[in-house]
């Protein structure tokens, strides 16, 4: 069994990769460009913590997405989404399901993983040879 799965690895790490960029991406697009309109985003200034948050999403979530410098964007994603949790989600309370803070401890351990084991074969990174 270990071995029949395990051969998808590579393949499953670049779409674990593109999938973590695409939902990071949207937190992104709905900070800085408003889209959808109706989120609790809003009303989110560019130039306030949380308009700090959208543009690293926005950014690094895309060369996230295209696997284009991983390790460093998702090493950095890693960082704000601890940061994230720390700042927004734990002064509301200790357990994360009562102060809406899964997501973003999620996040945080899917980058740091990401940062740790690359974007994985199907990704620019590999295109282009790099070992970042």
């Amino acid at each position: 069994m270990d071995q029949m799965f395990s051969r998808f690895q590579p393949a499953a790490l670049s779409l674990f990769r593109f999938i973590t960029g695409l939902l990071l991406l949207q937190y992104g697009i709905a900070k800085i460009l408003k889209f959808p309109a109706g989120t609790q985003f809003d009303k989110v200034e560019l130039f306030s913590l949380i308009g700090a948050a959208g543009m690293l999403e926005l950014v690094l979530g895309t060369l996230l997405l295209i696997g284009l410098w991983s390790r460093i964007a998702a090493f950095i994603l890693s960082g704000e989404m601890a940061f994230a949790y720390f700042i927004g989600h734990f002064p509301r309370g200790f357990f994360p399901l009562f102060n809406n803070g899964t997501a973003a401890i999620l996040f945080c351990f899917a980058c740091l993983y990401l940062a740790t084991a690359g974007g994985g074969p199907y990704s620019v990174d590999a295109m282009l040879g790099k070992k970042n």
